[in-house]
């Protein structure tokens, strides 16, 4: 199955904020890129996936009016620190996730590994349905754990993989995991 996996587009926050699961607006620019990305890519999807988020369904929806919605494909949840700027949340607080992220939660939030074990339980499902051509807009995050999976990357470097807004990446996903492949990054 061929994949094609989308980081919504630009937001409008703060520099410097945490907004995870926060549905945040997107930026003005959001037309343009939405139709350069468009352009870009093939219209024949048998599925298109999205986060929930709406900016990311906003995207999805310029793709196929019907667009089927994981919660899976949901950014990492930062609990007490969404919406904050990374800049406020004190170090004594942060410093522990900081230092173990993969496995430290975050206040009444979750870890990069909750991210990692959701975001692949929804690639294992895909693997094994019959979909030819798919799309998946999804978040950041979302996409470092995927990439971190089929590149059987430690997940302790996830964040050394630049996943710019609107970026695409191309993967194939085999009916085993022996089988994948990247096709390439847009």
């Amino acid at each position: 199955m061929e994949v094609y996996i989308i980081r919504h587009t630009t937001v409008n926050v703060a520099q410097g904020s945490c907004y995870g699961q926060t549905d945040v607006p997107l930026a003005s620019s959001f037309v343009k890129e939405a139709k350069y990305l468009t352009k870009q890519l093939p219209h024949d999807f048998d599925k298109v996936f999205s986060s929930p988020s709406s900016r990311c369904a906003q995207l999805a929806r310029k793709f196929q009016g019907e667009v089927f919605f994981d919660d899976r494909l949901k950014e990492m949840h930062f609990g007490e620190w969404e919406s904050k700027l990374w800049s406020d949340i004190p170090t004594e607080i942060i410093q522990p996730w900081y230092d173990d992220f993969v496995n430290t939660s975050t206040p009444l939030g979750e870890s990069f590994l909750d991210l990692y074990n959701r975001s692949s339980s929804f690639i294992n499902e895909l693997r094994h349905k019959s979909y030819r051509k798919v799309l998946i807009v999804t978040h950041g995050g979302v996409i470092r754990s995927l990439w971190t999976y089929l590149l059987q990357y430690p997940l302790e470097n996830a964040f050394k993989i630049p996943v710019g807004f609107g970026e695409v990446f191309q993967f194939h996903l085999g009916t085993e995991a022996k089988d994948d492949y990247i096709i390439k990054k847009q």
